[in-house]
């Protein structure tokens, strides 16, 4: 059943399609190494985007979602939006500022990106973003907003983030690490000129990491969209993984006649206030693992045994911050 990305906001899928791990020849999930193959070249890179991005759309994915830190994500949507001839409002196109890609196309980089938050990067990002997707663009978002940037707080930023909105661009934010929920909770009281500024947030919520999730409800019943990001935790939720620790999680998968992925990513489609889930598959096969989490039988019983499974908030992100970009 399709959804709406809030209170007011445009329908969308109830599955979306992230291009993380597809926009650039490196990231952190489980196997992406082996994902990709020996050809990391950008244009083997947008052929492996436009795949994926043909299968979602024909299964009905109508949420699509990039960042300028992606590589080169938004160029590889724009070129598949183009090539397919598709219009604004065909699809829901979300991006993100905040995050610069400093790889260079080098999965052994040093640093793959450099975070800031100022007034000038947010004109330039946007800048960017716009020259790209064009009219397609309809949410833009603060990438992993946190107190340490001072992001909203910043008067000046804030300004232009609510001069897009007057402009018709949605405004929200995105959210990482453990105090996911009380940036969120800070993010709820911010206005501009006595109106509020966000009126989306894109969230980490997995059954590893559920802490976020009375601040979304909150949100949601304020009439924001909820997006849904790293439901399968970077793999390790999904078949890869051979964390002992996990071994209940996915021994409740099998039971269910489904593999971990599927398991995971339904378990984030039955939040109540979830508008979309993110997939953040690699590969063809990958998306249609997931897309079988909509038809999934979901209920109170099921979710009760995965309530169990959840880690402390500050391990999880511990754990998180171990992963090895491949």
């Amino acid at each position: 059943m399709p959804r709406t990305l809030g209170a007011s906001g445009p329908t969308v899928s109830p599955l979306g399609l992230g291009l993380a791990a597809l926009g650039r020849p490196g990231y952190i999930t489980l196997g992406h190494s082996g994902d990709m193959g020996l050809d990391r070249s950008v244009q083997a890179l947008e052929r492996r985007a436009h795949a994926v991005l043909d299968a979602a759309y024909g299964a009905g994915v109508r949420y699509f979602d990039a960042a300028r830190s992606y590589g080169q994500a938004e160029d590889f949507l724009a070129s598949w939006l183009d090539s397919r001839g598709l219009k604004p409002g065909d699809v829901i196109v979300g991006s993100k500022w905040g995050y610069t890609y400093t790889a260079g196309w080098n999965v052994d980089a040093e640093r793959h990106e450099v975070k800031d938050h100022s007034l000038a990067a947010l004109r330039r990002q946007y800048t960017e973003s716009r020259a790209r997707l064009g009219a397609h663009l309809g949410l833009y978002q603060i990438h992993s907003a946190t107190f340490d940037s001072g992001v909203l707080d910043d008067a000046a930023v804030l300004g232009a983030l609510a001069k897009l909105r007057e402009e018709g661009t949605r405004v929200g934010l995105s959210l990482s690490g453990p105090q996911q929920a009380a940036v969120l909770r800070r993010a709820l009281e911010v206005r501009v000129d006595g109106q509020p500024l966000f009126s989306c947030v894109q969230a980490t919520w997995n059954v590893l990491e559920r802490s976020v999730g009375a601040a979304l409800a909150d949100a949601h019943a304020c009439g924001w969209g909820i997006i849904l990001k790293e439901a399968v935790a970077n793999g390790r939720l999904g078949p890869r993984d051979v964390d002992p620790t996990l071994q209940p999680f996915r021994t409740l998968a099998t039971e269910q006649g489904a593999s971990p992925d599927v398991l995971a990513m339904a378990a984030a489609l039955a939040q109540p206030w979830t508008s979309v889930v993110l997939s953040g598959a690699a590969t063809v096969a990958q998306l249609d693992s997931h897309l079988r989490a909509l038809t999934l039988p979901y209920g109170a019983a099921l979710d009760a045994r995965l309530l169990g499974m959840e880690e402390n908030s500050a391990g999880y992100w511990a754990t998180r911050g171990t992963l090895r970009w491949n």
